[in-house]
């Protein structure tokens, strides 16, 4: 391996028609977390997409957002982890899921992509062992396609709790770098959140 450094990955699809959808979550708590370190995202050819350095805690981590739609997701990040020379074991992605309550943040390694076509592709292109912060957008209520609903924009009445989301999502890529899996699995499973 290069160096000690992270990758951080947020989810998304690219353009304004797809800022406020549940599908952009991910990519929304990468970015959330890059204000938060007084960080701004921008264009990285070489990476494919929008990234940024930052050293929370003293640990080195590229915060990136791919510039591809979000079933070729996988494309920048086998070009990221090519650039830094890192392994899967250094590579975080964070998520919407479909599978969580609005609002709701887990944490894990590696599974199924659930549907989930950015997982699915990063899968396919760099292996499925990577670490993962699952952002929870709910389903649709009704016979609601999922596909459709993935990418309508979120309802007032959930952008709260998504706020929340983001901000506990950052916490937990942080949590993730410092103290590894379990222990920020305990942190924040335990809270409900």
């Amino acid at each position: 391996m290069a160096d000690d450094r992270w990758l951080v990955v947020g989810l998304g699809n690219p353009g304004r028609q797809y800022a406020n959808t549940r599908h952009n979550v991910g990519a929304e708590a990468v970015r959330t977390l890059a204000d938060r370190l007084g960080l701004r995202l921008s264009s990285h050819r070489k990476l494919g997409g929008q990234a940024v350095d930052a050293r929370p805690g003293g640990a080195r981590a590229t915060l990136m957002v791919p510039a591809t739609y979000m079933n070729r997701s996988g494309d920048a990040v086998s070009r990221a982890l090519s650039f830094y020379k890192l392994g899967l074991d250094r590579l975080i992605v964070c998520h919407d899921d479909l599978d969580l309550p609005v609002g709701v943040v887990r944490l894990k390694r590696g599974g199924g992509d659930g549907g989930h076509k950015g997982l699915g592709d990063i899968r396919r292109t760099v292996g499925a062992n990577t670490l993962r912060v699952r952002i929870g957008i709910g389903r649709p209520h009704g016979p609601q396609d999922p596909g459709e609903y993935v990418l309508k924009p979120i309802a007032r009445a959930e952008r709260d709790d998504l706020d929340r989301a983001l901000a506990t999502a950052g916490d937990a890529v942080l949590d993730l770098i410092a103290d590894g899996l379990e222990a920020a699995q305990n942190r924040h499973h335990a809270k409900g959140s």
